[in-house]
């Protein structure tokens, strides 16, 4: 009988800590493998028109924010920390200028397709004309 008590004793020492061990390596393994990273890559295009789907499209880049800053756009690193600065969101980029423009209806369209920081990312915006998208538009839009 002392010897059905002590094994008994034992295996509920054994379940015990085996448990209390799972438990601690499920709390310290990390939530996300050490290199990765949330993608973040854009296609960005200007364009003559009103509609985003039948514009001209007059120039046409792809930016790349992580790992590091690259891809076709002349200026990745200050477009990138545009970008971070507003967390993806491009509408909040925009600011008008003090600079002078003709009120003439000349459309030109903006769009961005791509992921940043690993969600899906569309937008488009349409200035009367070039000049106030030249005043108005952020670096990113900047090619």
């Amino acid at each position: 009988m002392r010897y059905a008590i002590k094994a008994l004793g034992v295996s509920t020492a054994l379940a015990v800590t085996c448990l209390t061990g799972s438990a601690a390596t499920a709390a310290a393994s990390p939530a996300q493998p050490e290199g990765l990273y949330a993608p973040s890559a854009l296609v960005l295009t200007v364009g003559e028109g009103e509609d985003p789907a039948t514009a001209t499209v007059l120039r046409a880049t792809v930016l790349r924010c992580s790992p590091a800053p690259g891809g076709t756009h002349p200026a990745p690193a200050e477009a990138c920390d545009e970008l971070r600065s507003a967390d993806g969101e491009f509408a909040s980029l925009l600011e008008p200028g003090d600079r002078m423009c003709p009120m003439v209806w000349d459309p030109v369209t903006v769009t961005a397709d791509g992921v940043w920081e690993g969600r899906r990312v569309s937008y488009t915006h349409t200035f009367p004309n070039s000049c106030v998208m030249a005043d108005t538009a952020p670096a990113v839009f900047s090619f």
